[in-house]
């Protein structure tokens, strides 16, 4: 069985564009157990209810930007090791910075191609 056919995804993005593009592209790639969040508070929700491999977050959101969310997934034992995939449309070295700080894994500046996405994924996860 292929990482792939395993993985388990959370893409969380308060955008229903940007989030549909990165499902789509998800599906494109075979990873099929996907499910979505509209903010970092709805994320942490359906990870205590179901845990997966990797978060796909966007940074700027409301009520839970990415970066909380990643300080929060990062502070809970059941979460710590979740990879971690940031986007954002800026990438300044201070978001970088802070994101380095808690762990994250890649980070994707947008927009962005969906052989971008995959490698940034396959980065953190291996080969799909």
């Amino acid at each position: 069985m292929s990482v792939r056919d395993k993985l388990r995804v959370l893409v969380v993005d308060d955008t229903s564009t940007s989030r549909g593009l990165i499902l789509q592209a998800l599906d494109g790639f075979g990873v099929r157990h996907v499910e979505y969040a509209e903010d970092g508070e709805k994320a942490l929700e359906s990870l205590g209810r179901r845990p997966v491999h990797l978060i796909i977050s966007d940074y700027n959101m409301p009520n839970m930007d990415g970066l909380r969310l990643l300080h929060a997934v990062r502070s809970n034992a059941a979460t710590a090791k979740t990879g971690f995939l940031l986007i954002s449309g800026r990438a300044d070295d201070a978001l970088l910075e802070a994101g380095k700080k808690l762990r994250m894994n890649n980070f994707l500046t947008k927009p962005f191609q969906p052989s971008d996405l995959r490698a940034a994924v396959e980065s953190v996860v291996g080969r799909l």
